[in-house]
């Protein structure tokens, strides 16, 4: 029913609950408005289009969801901020075909983010796209190709690498603070238990599920999956290593100057939440609840570690990377911030408040910021895609190893595993019907 979603809207809006909405998004801007469209317009992707539309630099003329009802209360809330309506679409090559736009933010699940990235790209666009870059690496390195072939700019959702207690603890790791790092180990932990199966059903009526699925296989529909579980489905995403991993994976890669792993295994599987389940009827997930890659540098071990049962308990934190020198022990953390623990206990223990935009703990505002200043300077962001290309790879080679149960070696220069075939083959997927998997 429209009128009570705005309703709803325009109460929230006047009360402050919705982020971005206290910015008055019609003040005048000093630079160039942006044309923009969004694609993906559900919870994330409206956090990123709000602290865009706060900025005062864009001008919102369409959005795109497969889900129609989401895409009306996204349109009903932009017209609510801005007092611009913006066209709807339920397919983002009808939105590229019909309106020239200077920013697309691509916030779909993972399968789609190489198609919608490029289309939006050879359409001129520059993109804020969510990470990871693609759901196997060849995507990922299409993307990387189309946007410096098309001189685009294109931004990662990789707020971590620009969020303030990130940037001061890189400097600290960076000038010597723990000493040599010999080894990292990156984590995340939660609670959970088993996992019994849920009924599959009809899709609901404003649910283009063909669209949702795309290229990738065509899966009962299921309330587990849409909204929001897509990333516990491999089909559609890589778990948890493809999606908190990703951002972990960048902290070591921004913090070496090693450019990827020579050497990746993975082993891991669902021993509390059981076999994945999938017939006609009903469907579990299928992504790990736990698992443990090991990526061999030439000149340290990094681990990523998670588990989705067991919480918390004796551990200080819950999520980050501990980085091991010969100083002592360094913590990224995210909302506790960072903290270095010596070696020598007669020394003090250093720590560094977490600085973010709130509710969600992360700096979306900034990233937005550089991207624009990006564009306006034709220079690359600091989470350009070939940051992102990077980090994503090294959790598509965990997941890759994993599922070939064995160890395998790497060529980044090449983007090829040594010697083994089979492994290669999973570089890239086939896509369903008439979709065509990008060219790199």
């Amino acid at each position: 029913m429209p009128f009570p979603r705005r309703q709803f809207i325009q109460t929230a809006a006047a009360s402050g609950l919705l982020l971005g909405a206290a910015p008055a998004v019609h003040a005048q801007s000093k630079g160039k408005i942006y044309r923009t469209a969004l694609i993906g317009s559900g919870w994330w992707g409206m956090n990123i289009l709000r602290e865009a539309m706060a900025a005062s630099n864009i001008k919102v003329v369409a959005l795109c969801d497969v889900d129609r009802d989401k895409l009306e209360i996204a349109a009903e809330e932009v017209e609510d901020l801005s007092g611009d309506a913006p066209q709807t679409y339920t397919d983002f090559r009808e939105l590229l075909d019909k309106h020239e736009i200077d920013i697309a933010i691509v916030a779909t699940p993972d399968h789609w983010h190489a198609l919608n990235t490029i289309a939006a790209i050879e359409a001129g666009a520059h993109v804020f796209v969510e990470k990871p870059t693609g759901h196997t690496i060849l995507e990922s390195r299409a993307m990387l190709n189309a946007a410096r072939g098309n001189n685009r700019v294109v931004q990662v959702g990789l707020h971590r690498r620009i969020g303030p207690h990130y940037v001061s603890g890189m400097k600290f790791l960076k000038d010597g603070g723990a000493g040599d790092i010999g080894m990292v180990r990156m984590f995340v932990h939660s609670r959970g238990g088993a996992e019994t199966p849920t009924r599959n059903s009809p899709p609901p009526e404003q649910l283009d599920w063909d669209m949702y699925c795309g290229p990738a296989p065509m899966r009962p529909f299921n309330r587990k999956i849409h909204p929001g579980g897509f990333r516990h489905f491999l089909d559609f995403a890589n778990g948890t290593l493809g999606d908190w991993g990703v951002h972990w994976l960048d902290q070591v890669l921004w913090w070496t100057d090693e450019k990827y792993p020579r050497q990746i295994y993975s082993t891991g599987g669902r021993p509390i939440k059981g076999p994945a389940i999938l017939t006609d009827e009903v469907q579990t997930t299928d992504a790990p609840d736990s698992q443990i890659a090991s990526y061999q540098f030439e000149s340290f071990t990094a681990t990523w570690e998670h588990r989705k049962f067991g919480g918390q308990g004796p551990e200080k934190t819950s999520v980050g990377c501990y980085f091991y020198g010969t100083q002592g022990i360094f913590h990224m953390g995210w909302r506790d911030g960072w903290t270095f623990y010596p070696t020598d206990s007669k020394k003090p223990v250093v720590h560094q408040d977490a600085q973010h935009k709130e509710p969600d703990g992360h700096s979306i505002d900034l990233l937005w910021a550089d991207f624009v200043a990006a564009i306006e300077a034709g220079k690359r962001p600091t989470c350009d895609v070939q940051i992102g290309h990077d980090a994503t790879n090294m959790s598509l080679l965990g997941m890759l190893s994993l599922k070939l149960g064995r160890s395998i070696q790497w060529d980044g220069d090449k983007e090829q595993i040594i010697g083994d075939p089979e492994a290669n083959a999973l570089l890239k997927r086939t896509y369903r019907g008439s979709w065509q998997y990008p060219q790199s």
